[in-house]
Formats: structure tokens, sequence, C-alpha cells
């Protein structure tokens, strides 16, 4: 008959059993598995490291087709290209010193820059001020092309391409332009807001959403023949500058003063998640409904990888401001920004584990 640790044996005499032997592992095993666990993270995390972009210009855009091919844009005419994910930039000629404030390639030979004049040195008041560049031969010839229909001292400040037909262009005022066919052609249509427009994602065809200033934030489902302002909670002065969305549900935008705000029901809806900076933010790339980055002033990269319940900083080791983020994987990024900043996002080098 036992009781708890103890056994009666006969007479009424009574012995305490003898505890279960714990096996331990040794201190050698120990450290091997540590060393082999620190070592697989090591190995699996990545870092923000500069590239050499041989030019001090203000890159405002930067758009990768792959892990290789991709393009920045900036001041004064700027656009560089790079075939071998960014180890290497050479400078393309766009025949204009005027700022480049977007970038859109839809492949290798088609794509579209958005050019903008000093408003100071228009000629007359009928000159645009922004005008597109388009190319499709990869950037060897560029012709521009005007939007009908558009006020010549509107600024445009993005242009977005699902495919190879559909795009949008928009910017101040409200401004929004949409083509069907390429860019042969570009139709107005008709946002519910007249704030400047500075951010926008479209996941195909007909679903977009975009972000601007006074709290704006629309969306369509029907390729912008309709659009639809969404409710931002607790916030009506915010200007957002960019959105990112991973599907049809879940979404992201920022802006100033280090606002973070994200939807679950496709944009109809936002709340206000904890950013615990007060810089202001500029851009905002998903690559899941779980793991994000954000970019902004003074060098400041923030990464989530739950949604956006907690956000944290990535160490940049600048201080200049990164204007846009583009990521292919949680592998492959880069940002661009301020005094010619190319920043990549990869796995850093790490040195092999020796046999003991």
């Amino acid at each position: 008959m036992r009781y708890g640790d103890t056994e009666t044996r006969g007479h009424g005499e009574m012995r305490r059993r003898s505890p279960r032997r714990r096996v331990t592992a040794s201190p050698r095993l120990l450290l091997i598995l540590l060393t082999v666990h620190c070592s697989l993270l090591t190995a699996s995390a990545a870092t923000w490291s500069r590239q050499k972009s041989g030019t001090m210009a203000w890159l405002h855009a930067v758009q990768f087709l792959d892990q290789n091919h991709g393009w920045v844009a900036g001041s004064g005419g700027t656009l560089l290209e790079t075939t071998d994910g960014g180890a290497n930039w050479r400078k393309v000629s766009t025949l204009t010193k005027d700022t480049l404030r977007d970038v859109c390639f839809v492949d290798d030979h088609i794509g579209w820059l958005i050019a903008e004049r000093d408003i100071y040195k228009l000629k007359t008041n009928d000159e645009a001020r922004s005008y597109l560049l388009r190319t499709d031969d990869g950037g060897l010839t560029w012709q521009a092309a005007y939007l009908d229909g558009a006020d010549s001292n509107a600024r445009l400040v993005r242009v977005i391409f699902s495919d190879e037909a559909n795009g949008w262009v928009f910017g101040e005022t409200g401004v929004l332009f949409a083509t069907r066919d390429g860019g042969a052609h570009w139709t107005r249509q008709s946002p519910p807001t007249k704030h400047l427009l500075l951010g926008g994602a479209f996941l195909d065809s007909t679903h977009g959403w975009l972000v601007g200033a006074g709290a704006t934030i629309i969306h369509t489902s029907n390729s912008g023949a309709t659009w639809q302002s969404g409710a931002v909670r607790d916030e009506a002065s915010v200007r957002f500058t960019a959105t990112s969305f991973i599907d049809n549900r879940f979404g992201w935008a920022v802006g100033s003063a280090g606002r973070i705000f994200a939807t679950t029901d496709g944009g109809r809806a936002w709340f206000a998640q904890r950013s615990n900076i007060d810089a202001d933010l500029f851009d905002v790339k998903f690559i899941s409904a779980t793991e994000g980055w954000a970019a902004g002033a003074e060098g400041l990269v923030l990464h989530t990888v739950n949604g956006g319940r907690y956000w944290f900083a990535e160490t940049t080791n600048i201080s200049h401001t990164l204007e846009r983020l583009f990521l292919i994987d949680r592998s492959h990024g880069w940002a661009v920004g301020f005094g010619g900043t190319i920043l990549k996002y990869g796995q850093s080098a790490t040195p092999k584990l020796k046999p003991s």
C-alpha cells in the first residue's frame, strides 16, 4: 500500500522510496545544442546594409521585378538600374532633369515614370507641372505622355499598374486617372476627396486602395468606377503617405507622427496600432498577414512579425530620410531616400561552424 512517496512493509515498518533519477544533459551537450540553436537564428537573420548608388540625388522611388532586376528614381532626372540585386547600379538616361517622383515597370520592357517640373521654372501657366514618361524598350528610349483634362498645376505623385493593361495615376487635389489599355488612353475618375493622394495599392484590376492627406483612405472594388471612404477611428488629422494590402481583407496605412492603422475588413474600418515612435513614416510593405516593414524619417525602419500588434525598430546605421520601400520576400528588400541612399535588406554573412 502506497501513501505519497512512502511505502509500508510488514510489521509496520515504513521505508521512504528512492527518488526518481533525473536524466540531465552534460554541459558539453548543452553547449553544442545552444551553439547550433544560435547559429540557426543568426543564419536566418537579415540586416540592412548600404549599397553604392553613385549619386547624391534624393531618391523618391524604388521597384524590383525580382531579386535581381530593379530601378530607383529621384531628383535631377536620376534613374538607376541594377541587374544583380543592387551590387552594381548604372545610370539610365531619361533626357530630362526634372524630378522623377515614381517608377513603375510592368515587365523588363514596359515602364513608366512620373516627372515633375520645378514650378518656378514653368514658362507659361498652361505648361503642365507633371507628366508621364513611358518606355517600351527597357529604358533605352522614353516618350512623354500628358493626361488630357488634368489641371495643369496639379502635381502627380504616384503611378501604379496592376498588370500591363490596367494602371492608375494620382496626386494633388484628388486628381486620379485610370487606363485599361496600357496607357494608350487615360480616363479621369472621381474619388470622394479633394485632398492630396500620396499612396496606393492595387491587388488586381478590380480592387484598390488610395490614401492621402486629411486622413483620406478610399477603396474600390470595381476598378475605380466608384470609390468608398474608409472610417478611421480616433484620428482625423493624420496625413497618410502609403498603404499595403496582402489580400482583400488585411491592410495597413502609415503616415505623419509615426501613425500606423490597420484594417481586417478590406478598408471599411481602420484602427490604430502602436508604433512607439513619433517620426513621420513614408512607406509600408507587407509580404504576409503577419510580416511587414515601415520606413520614414531619420533612417527609421520598423518591422513586425505579428501583423502590427508589436513593431520594433531595425538598425540601419543612417540618419537620412527613407522615402520608399520595396520587398520581394522576407529576405530581399530595398529602401531609398535622401542623399542617394539605397539600403538592401538581406541575409547577413555568417561564418560556418568548425567541427570540434
